[in-house]
């Protein structure tokens, strides 16, 4: 059975215009990388995790805000990896603001094999995205969340 984990696609309305949130991984590894690099937040679900509530978690801990709101399934995404992304979709409220991600650390061995632990964010920012510019910036394995959560708002993007 794949490895699942879970997340939500955050978006905003203003008007006609709509707006995805797409955060970008912390780390050394990532810390060049632009396009093709974002990601929505999610995370692997825990053993006995429900699905929804691992999503919440994940959200948390990556934007360090507390995530509340109405959410609609949105689908599943198998990654290139062959993980399974079970993705939500879910109305941004007015206290959600990208300026003041604290995201949760995590600890690598950098840089490798220099017996040096250090601590990174997880995340190391978040931005609202017009669709065009979301669908350069998301990675590719979750690409069609954006398409798909168009079609969920009734929307041609």
């Amino acid at each position: 059975m794949p490895v699942r984990s879970a997340g939500l696609l955050i978006y905003r309305l203003f008007g006609r215009r709509l707006e995805f949130l797409l955060v970008h991984p912390g780390g050394p590894f990532w810390a060049k990388k632009d396009e093709g690099a974002w990601s929505i937040p999610k995370g692997l679900i825990e053993a006995g995790e429900n699905e929804l509530s691992a999503a919440i978690r994940e959200a948390q801990e990556e934007l360090g805000v507390d995530i509340q709101g109405a959410f609609a399934p949105l689908g599943e995404y198998r990654q290139p990896g062959g993980k399974v992304l079970v993705v939500w979709s879910m109305e941004a409220n007015a206290a959600l603001d990208v300026e003041t991600v604290h995201s949760s650390e995590f600890q690598i061995e950098w840089p490798p094999r220099s017996g040096r632990i250090q601590s990174f964010p997880e995340v190391d920012r978040a931005a609202w995205f017009a669709p065009a510019e979301a669908e350069i910036k998301i990675l590719k394995g979750q690409a069609a969340m954006l398409a798909d959560l168009a079609k969920q708002l009734g929307r041609d993007r």
